[in-house]
């Protein structure tokens, strides 16, 4: 038999949750792996960490998820319905040159372009009265949250030494700043990110599936959590 558990961001102990509780606490999660076969790159890193969040997420009968794998193909107006549905947007995806993957960004181009009235942006947000204002705000996707993940060749030092190649910014400060603006653009509210850094050079699977694991947790502490 199963127990169904509570976690609470701002307690260590977990509170036991009623039938109407479990309920309105359901999680619908959609999982993006933009790995992708192109060139020295197989995509196999950012396979074993969709398969990592989606084991995670499996450990709860409250938690649906939905998986799309871009390189295996997609329906851009399957995907808005996927992102009208979801609670939770989880990109995983690789870095080339400083950017995500080509087949990601069409992704991105077809799929939200696709979304137009139909559940992720209605409007630039502006009026014709008073255009100098309000840009951004028309996204239909408020409530909704989206966390990010990225691998990286380039070792954590080089965004975080002075003198070193990023000029101190992170990642989402810097090269992924306009992937965090096209979600807010969207309605939608960030997670913490998580960065797996020189992965060329010195991956180590399992310990960077367990230090991402403890990520997880932290990041969806309010999740539900089935338990023997």
């Amino acid at each position: 038999m199963y127990n169904l558990y509570y976690f609470n961001n701002t307690k260590t102990s977990c509170n036991f949750v009623t039938t109407k509780k479990r309920k309105q606490l359901m999680k619908k999660i959609l999982i993006i792996n933009a790995g992708q076969n192109f060139g020295h790159s197989g995509g196999l890193f950012n396979n074993t960490i969709t398969e990592t969040t989606q084991k995670f997420f499996s450990q709860s009968n409250d938690v649906i998820i939905q998986t799309t794998t871009i390189e295996n193909g997609y329906a851009a107006e399957e995907e808005v319905g996927k992102f009208a549905w979801a609670d939770v947007i989880i990109y995983h995806t690789p870095v080339w040159w400083f950017q995500v993957p080509h087949n990601f960004k069409k992704y991105i181009d077809e799929v939200f372009t696709a979304g137009h009235n139909k559940g992720i942006y209605r409007s630039d947000g502006r009026k014709a009265d008073n255009p100098e204002i309000n840009y951004g705000t028309g996204g239909l996707m408020q409530g909704k949250k989206y966390m990010l993940t990225t691998t990286w060749n380039a070792p954590a030092t080089a965004f975080t030494l002075p003198g070193e190649f990023f000029d101190q910014k992170s990642v989402d400060e810097g090269a992924f700043f306009g992937f965090h603006r096209m979600n807010a653009f969207t309605g939608m509210t960030p997670l913490k990110s998580y960065h797996f850094h020189d992965v060329e050079k010195n991956a180590n699977i399992e310990k960077d599936m367990k230090a991402y694991q403890k990520h997880l947790e932290a990041t969806f502490a309010d999740c539900l959590i089935v338990l023997n």
